[in-house]
């Protein structure tokens, strides 16, 4: 018996020998295998950016909808709203290039244009923005502004750039030959528009945009913006304050005194009231005659330069060097 336990104990022995001696072959093995044959399947935590971030610039804004509007700015970033502002999502777009404005027909078909000729369209409420047919040109057009008229989308840039498109933006004709001028705006009433530029430029078309003529005016200011409230008056305003006035349909301009000294790059017709805006905050207003305006600022504190004012119901959005909403005499900024 004795015997047999110790044959019993040498066994134990050997086999835990045996156990010890293989065990580093065995975990090195096993780590190898690991390493061949089992693919361990990483856990990502995408965080997607904020629709509106603090760095982005928004140079124009369309709102066909009290509900429903679209922002365009830096980079090639367009967003849209559905809540009236509450909240923003991101467009998906194929440029890259700054986009310096924005129009819509509808909740579905909106245009923009923008750096290098850019100039984008949508069928689809902005799901898929799609690159425009546009007409060659020898120099690196900037479009400054696109706006829409009795269903005509117009578009005005660097160059003399005045360009039309009749079947909501997918093709775009030149009107005016290329030369060495900027227009920055275009309106329209009925058969007659105007638009207006550098050194002070204005033309004017009597017959919805096929021929045009320039318009003498003693300011060489640059000019910004142009609206009119009804066929005979209107309002042009550009740097360092410029404001001229017209109340023939502008046949005409009257320089008015300026309310200001800083830059004014829009202004609009409210349906109450004439509304500009410009740089380091300034907005100036006036009554429908447009000839006594108050300076004032889009909020206490706010030093923003403004390159579009628009409204929608009851709230203003305003772009430029971010994008806010004005509403019951408030500012917010979206995305701060």
């Amino acid at each position: 018996m004795l015997h047999q336990l110790k044959r019993l104990g040498s066994g134990v022995r050997g086999l835990i020998s045996f156990l010890t001696s293989i065990l580093p072959i065995a975990i090195i093995g096993g780590l190898l295998y690991a390493g061949f044959f089992v693919k361990a399947e990483a856990v990502i935590n995408k965080v997607e950016p904020k629709a509106v971030e603090r760095r982005d610039n928004f140079f124009s804004v369309a709102a066909p909808s009290d509900t429903v509007a679209w922002a365009a700015g830096s980079g090639g970033k367009v967003v849209r709203t559905d809540d009236g502002g509450a909240t923003w999502h991101r467009q998906v777009t194929p440029v890259k290039d700054n986009l310096q404005g924005i129009a819509a027909w509808d909740l579905q078909h909106a245009v923009a244009a923008g750096n290098h000729g850019a100039l984008l369209y949508t069928a689809d409420g902005g799901s898929k923005w799609m690159q425009a047919k546009a007409p060659h040109s020898d120099n690196p057009n900037k479009l400054f502004r696109v706006r829409i008229f009795d269903g005509v989308a117009w578009a005005v840039g660097e160059f003399g750039a005045l360009l039309r498109s009749d079947d909501r933006g997918a093709t775009w004709t030149r009107v005016l030959p290329e030369k060495d001028r900027a227009w920055n705006d275009v309106f329209f009433i009925g058969d007659t528009g105007w638009i207006v530029g550098e050194f002070g430029s204005v033309m004017r078309s009597a017959d919805r945009g096929v021929t045009w003529e320039d318009v003498p005016t003693s300011n060489k200011v640059s000019l910004m913006g142009v609206d009119f409230r009804d066929p005979l008056n209107g309002v042009a305003v550009g740097l360092t304050g410029t404001v001229m006035t017209s109340a023939d349909g502008g046949v005409t301009w009257t320089d008015v005194t300026p309310p200001t000294r800083e830059h004014l790059l829009d202004v609009m017709w409210d349906a109450e009231r004439w509304v500009a805006v410009g740089d380091k905050g300034v907005m100036v207003t006036s009554n429908a005659e447009a000839r006594d305006w108050t300076a004032g600022r889009l909020s206490d504190g706010d030093v923003s330069w403004r390159t579009q004012i628009t409204r929608s119901g009851s709230r203003y959005y305003v772009s430029g060097a971010n994008l806010g909403i004005l509403e019951g005499g408030k500012l917010t900024i979206v995305g701060r």
